[in-house]
């Protein structure tokens, strides 16, 4: 075999691996009793280790170093793959395995007593595991860093958002934080001046809330052979790109939020079933970054199914579902819910116009506690301060501050900022497809995802890793991120 072949085959073995790792992960947080959490976190501690030295092998570097003087007789595609092997190769041999399964297994542990302490609100319980997790993601940063030749923050970045620059962030990100409460301002007035929606009486079941998310999921073009829908504490997609996981959870009082929950979720779960079939379990045929990723879960949840052309499909289903009568549930009312702005403490259940402001605090948080500029005692203070600058509101504790999130707590540092990356990208990608394709609107009207879903197979999902996420919105929109294409739909949704 040459040096690509072995490389492709020890990375075939490595990925699954992890794939198994992640099917864990999800039975951890879905179906697992809570008394097999701590053989649960050896067992994944373990396979982080294992696949930590697989990728640490001695052998690789003579490998990569053969490879690339064999490089030009790969093809595009297995010169993605090489490039993308060994940026891995080169986050992991900067640590040593001790690290890596001390840092698991304290991740793992945080998460554990983070699911007791955020229903009672009790940030006391989980700072002394929080202060370790961050104690030693910050020595992760460290050798990273060194090893890249960056920013502590950016040695995490780089893990989510593959060559993301902190840089960068924090310009658009300053530009929005000067954009926002001007625009939410005008947003919040213009509302008032609009009818008001007329409630939605409840309860809503939970098992109407699913079966009706399952319609959707199926209309989106979900494949029930291919996933599964679970409840969790926290929603999120997991498992395999040919076994995607998707989790939610449900109020019955309130129907609204699971369901274009479940619809993010979708989103996310449609571009792992859309990644190449024929590079499955190599580094290229994985998705693009988090940023993308999260670009296609609200391409489906903000930008195509909460536009007036789908709110108009969903009306009368959600009236079947819930036996729902009167004015109450003719699409205008259901728009005007789903559209509504109102600033408030939950990330997850936040209106698109406040949304931002929800991720551009975290970032700076987790970019100061990184830095080491703060510590983790002063987390509940700092978030309810940055909350009130930036959105006027104040959680009354801590349950809706910051406790909220899962992702510090298990370890996921450097991922915030893609949720509003995504945003802007998913904005982005939308105002090209309809250029492209302009029957879509149309299409959304009827239930009918295929046009919007084909031109991202083609555009967005097929390209998996082969390019760099900033080569492939600039292939598939003609330009490179811009962040007032985002303005603009903000504008053209909630002013128009």
């Amino acid at each position: 075999m040459t040096a690509y072949e072995t490389l492709s085959r020890k990375f075939k073995r490595l990925h699954a691996l992890q794939e198994a790792a992640g099917v864990l992960s999800w039975d951890m947080s879905t179906v697992m009793p809570s008394g097999g959490a701590e053989a649960r976190t050896e067992q994944l501690a373990t396979l982080s280790v294992v696949c930590h030295e697989l990728l640490t092998d001695p052998a690789l570097e003579g490998l990569f170093e053969e490879a690339a003087g064999d490089g030009r007789g790969l093809s595009d595609w297995q010169q993605a793959n090489l490039k993308e092997m060994r940026r891995r190769w080169m986050h992991a041999t900067a640590l040593e395995s001790d690290l890596v399964e001390a840092h698991a297994k304290a991740c793992k542990r945080c998460e554990m007593v983070w699911r007791d302490a955020r229903p009672k609100a009790d940030f006391a319980a989980v700072l002394p595991s929080l202060t370790e997790v961050l104690r030693l993601t910050r020595e992760v940063s460290a050798a990273k860093a060194e090893r890249l030749g960056c920013s502590l923050y950016d040695a995490l970045l780089d893990e989510y958002e593959p060559g993301g620059a902190s840089a960068r962030i924090d310009a658009v990100f300053a530009d929005l934080a000067d954009f926002l409460p001007g625009f939410l301002e005008a947003v919040l007035t213009r509302q008032q001046d609009r009818p008001a929606a007329l409630p939605l009486a409840g309860p809503f079941p939970k098992d109407r809330q699913e079966a009706l998310g399952r319609r959707l999921m199926a209309a989106v073009g979900f494949d029930f052979d291919h996933g599964r829908l679970d409840v969790s504490l926290h929603p999120f997609c997991g498992g395999v790109p040919d076994d995607v996981r998707i989790t939610t959870r449900y109020d019955e009082d309130d129907f609204m939020t699971a369901l274009m929950g479940v619809l993010h979720e979708t989103g996310h779960a449609m571009y792992e079933r859309g990644l190449p079939a024929d590079w499955r379990l190599q580094p290229v045929g994985e998705a693009r970054g988090m940023a993308m990723h999260e670009s296609q879960s609200l391409m489906i949840e903000m930008q195509a199914c909460r536009s007036a052309e789908f709110i108009a499909f969903l009306a009368p289903l959600a009236r079947d579902a819930f036996g729902g009568t009167g004015p109450a549930w003719e699409a205008d009312n259901l728009q005007r819910h789903y559209n509504r702005v109102e600033p408030g403490f939950i990330r997850v259940d936040a209106d698109e116009v406040t949304y931002p402001a929800h991720v551009i605090l975290r970032y700076r948080l987790e970019k100061a506690m990184i830095e080491g500029t703060m510590e983790p005692e002063a987390l509940p203070a700092a978030w309810n301060e940055g909350l009130r600058d930036l959105l006027g509101v104040t959680p009354p504790d801590d349950r809706l501050g910051c406790l909220q999130d899962i992702h510090w707590y298990d370890g996921a540092w450097g991922y915030f900022p893609t949720y509003t990356l995504g945003a802007m990208t998913a904005a982005q990608l939308f105002a090209a497809a309809k250029k492209a394709r302009p029957e879509i609107p149309e299409a959304l009207s009827r239930g009918d995802f295929a046009p919007l879903m084909g031109w991202l197979r083609e555009q967005v999902h097929g390209a998996a890793s082969s390019a760099s996420g900033e080569a492939i919105l600039e292939r598939a929109t003609g330009e490179p991120l811009n962040p007032e294409i985002f303005k603009a739909h903000l504008k053209a949704r909630y002013l128009a």
